[in-house]
Order: structure tokens, then C-alpha cells, then sequence
């Protein structure tokens, strides 16, 4: 559930906003330090500009509260509601200089993860009369790749692994670096052996020969198609018959992903979910009282 993605990656997560804050403000906002009086008192709003799906509003607490835990941050809003114009998100008060110095950093975060999970809702529900499932990639922003997988979670997509480090996907290189796809199997089969925990294997399939061996592993997870055209892709899953779950990547845009969805295949996974999405227009506005 997204609610529970900051206690599940809560390391990581805290590191991002340590790094964030030291990239932004450095040692002192310069600009709120010159003209802002330390002992001023504000309040503000996020006011929403255009439709779409909200994310990222419990990142904005969690950095708000990270650089002047006295900030009184009242959310209006929950993760994943829609939002339309003229919509407020929440309110902040407290130092007029610490409001300041976190306004670009939230809003940064808060329209870019609000895109990703408004794509991905959009997707999801154009497949929704169907049983396949939406994936990211690790085609991610450098540095932002926790917020913006927290964001197609949010959004109702699945996350297909964090890195390298939590699944492993055997993919052409490897099945050409290392002879053909038996021998990689056969390989990988010890490696998967003398893990301590048990995690999943995909691999990637070309032809009808590349399925049929990676069909013979019991320990593969999944069977990954990668540029597969809907017909041929159609052709493998028959072929698989259910054996193992498939997944589909590659080639699928926003335009193609039901005829994709409707051939049966388990997963579709987009990079498009982290790159192609738009940030949706934010703004933190102080309030007159």
C-alpha cells in the first residue's frame, strides 16, 4: 500500500531528503536570510493548477518536518485523491524562512510524483477490464528513483524492483556474454542456490527455442517478452500455457498498451511511467490573514 512505502524504504527515503536539503539550501538560503525576518510567522497553501492525481503529500510533511520540526503541517488532501484546479492540498505554518527555504524541494517532489501517478492511473485503468498489472522499470531519475517508485505505487502500478540488488533479470547480454540460454540458467541455478532468501528470477525469452529452456528451470519466476508485437506476443503466452507468468516490456506506448493488456499477458512493464509523464502545476502560496 502506498501509505506504507516510507517505513518500507524508510532509509533510503530519509537519505533522499538529507541530500535534497543539502543540494538546495546548502549552508543558508541567502535569498529568505536577506529580507525575512527569523522570528516572522506565515502560513501557506499548495494550491493545485490543473487536474490529475495527488502524490507525494507525505513526502511534503516528512520534509518540512526534517528541516524545522516546529512547522504545523495540516494535510486537506491524501495521497492518490484526485485533484482538479483551484483544489488546496494542504496548509503549513510556522517560520516565514523555513517555509521559504522547502517551498522549491516540495514542490519539485510533489509535481513531478504527482505525474507519475497520474499516468500511471490513467494506464491502469484503460487495462482494468483485464488481469495484467502495470510495472515501472529502472529507467529512473538519478537520485529520485525511491519518490518516483513510491509515485506509480500511489498511482496503482506495482513495483518491479528497486535495483539490481532485490531480483534478478537475466536479459539478452547476459544470455549472449554467457553462451546461450542453458548454460545461463544453468549458471545462475548455483548463485540462486546459496542465496540466503529467496527472490525472483526473470528472464528474458527471443524466440520459441529461448522459451522452451527457461521453461525446463523450476526456480524462474517469470518469463520476460521484450519487443514482442501483440500477435507474436500472443503466440509465446499460448505457448507458455500458464506454466510460468509473463511479462511484456518494450514497445508499448499509451496508444498500443490495451491491445498489449488483451492478449492475456500477466504484466506489462513501462518505462514511460518514470520518463514520459508530465509534472502536474503546483503552487505554494502564502495566505493573508
Amino acid at each position: 500500500m502506498p501509505d506504507n512505502f516510507y517505513y518500507q524504504y524508510k532509509n533510503e527515503i530519509d537519505s533522499f531528503i538529507e541530500n535534497a536539503l543539502i543540494e538546495d539550501i546548502g549552508t543558508g538560503d541567502r535569498s529568505s536570510n536577506s529580507c525575512v525576518d527569523s522570528k516572522d510567522h506565515s502560513i501557506a497553501q499548495l494550491l493545485i493548477k490543473e487536474e490529475g492525481r495527488l502524490a507525494g503529500i507525505t513526502l511534503a510533511e516528512l520534509i518540512f518536518k526534517r528541516y524545522d520540526h516546529t512547522l504545523e503541517f495540516r494535510p486537506l488532501l491524501k495521497e492518490g485523491d484526485y485533484i482538479n484546479k483551484g483544489d488546496i492540498a494542504f496548509t503549513i505554518k510556522g517560520s516565514a524562512q523555513s517555509i521559504l527555504s522547502t517551498e522549491r524541494i516540495v514542490l519539485n517532489c510533489l509535481q513531478r510524483m504527482s505525474g507519475i501517478a497520474s499516468l500511471t492511473f490513467k494506464l491502469n485503468q484503460m487495462i482494468q477490464h483485464t488481469s495484467c498489472k502495470l510495472l515501472d522499470t529502472r529507467k529512473t531519475t538519478p537520485n529520485f528513483r525511491y519518490p518516483e517508485k513510491w509515485a506509480v505505487r500511489i498511482g496503482g502500478g506495482i513495483n518491479h524492483r528497486m535495483g539490481l540488488f532485490d531480483a534478478i533479470m537475466i536479459k539478452d547480454n547476459h544470455i549472449d556474454f554467457c553462451g546461450g540460454m542453458t548454460k545461463t540458467l544453468e549458471k545462475a541455478s548455483h548463485y540462486v542456490e546459496n542465496l540466503d532468501k529467496q527472490i525472483d528470477v526473470i528472464v528474458e525469452c527471443r524466440n520459441q527455442k529461448e522459451i522452451e529452456e527457461a521453461l525446463s528451470f523450476s526456480y524462474v519466476s517469470r518469463i520476460l517478452l521484450d519487443n514482442y508485437n501483440p500477435q507474436s506476443l500472443n503466440k509465446a503466452i499460448t505457448m507458455i500455457a500458464n506454466k510460468k507468468p509473463t511479462e511484456a516490456s518494450g514497445r508499448i506506448t499509451r496508444e498500443n498498451i490495451i491491445e498489449y493488456a488483451e492478449t492475456g499477458v500477466d504484466f506489462i512493464s513501462m518505462g514511460e511511467l518514470s520518463y514520459g509523464a508530465d509534472n502536474i502545476d503546483l503552487s505554494l502560496k502564502a495566505i493573508f490573514e
